[in-house]
């Protein structure tokens, strides 16, 4: 088996077709951008989350490239795309050649990294649904005039920065995000994020550490 790492998942020919037909069809259907800018953000800071608190450099590069993957059963619909992307995953994992370890422990991540039927079954897993429900920001939003009608896109367009910390000393993961709340008041984000954020308290927890969530500088979990 070969050892492949997530410049060979950005480089092969059926994720980029995949994840680039999967961000349209959620435009047509009016969601989020969910396109290479996504899935990098989360292949990135899935990794990082690991790396901080000392996991082995593969596990971390499993959570890159299930970072990268996560989405891409939106090609075939929203609905349940976390397990679409989990059988397109292994389909194309196989394909390329990684070990089936590496397989079980990446597909099991992505078809548990959705808060309605999800849970943290492993590290790869926790760090997935960490970096996934983090990436909250205006970047996202495909029309901004939109904002006044859809509470998902003007919640997403008042946040200006999101970032996870991780204190391996303290064994605490924080997600910070500033927001304009001239845009949408916080109120707004725990009503439409709240199974997100509790999904992210579990993830944590299983990781070994206290979930906490700074809003303008203010803690408020």
């Amino acid at each position: 088996m070969n050892k492949i790492t997530v410049k060979d998942i950005k480089n092969n020919s059926l994720v980029k077709n995949f994840i680039e037909a999967a961000n349209e069809y959620l435009g047509v259907i009016g969601y989020t951008e969910h396109g290479f800018r996504h899935v990098t953000f989360v292949s990135e800071v899935a990794g990082n989350i690991l790396r901080h608190l000392l996991y082995d450099s593969r596990i971390c590069e499993l959570a890159e490239i299930a970072g990268y993957l996560h989405d891409i059963g939106n090609v075939i619909n929203r609905k349940d795309h976390g397990q679409s992307s989990a059988l397109l995953a292994m389909e194309i994992l196989d394909s390329i050649g990684i070990a089936a370890q590496e397989i079980a422990v990446i597909i099991s991540a992505i078809g548990n990294h959705e808060e309605e039927i999800g849970e943290p079954v492993n590290p790869v897993c926790a760090a997935l649904i960490l970096a996934d429900k983090s990436d909250v920001n205006k970047n996202r939003v495909r029309n901004p005039k939109m904002i006044s009608l859809d509470i998902h896109d003007r919640v997403n367009y008042a946040v200006e920065r999101n970032f996870i910390e991780v204190l391996q000393d303290k064994k605490i993961i924080s997600l910070n995000i500033d927001i304009d709340t001239n845009l949408s008041n916080i109120m707004e984000y725990f009503e439409i994020f709240m199974p997100r954020l509790m999904i992210c308290r579990r993830a944590a927890n299983y990781l070994g550490c206290k979930f906490e969530m700074i809003i303008n500088g203010q803690k408020v979990i």
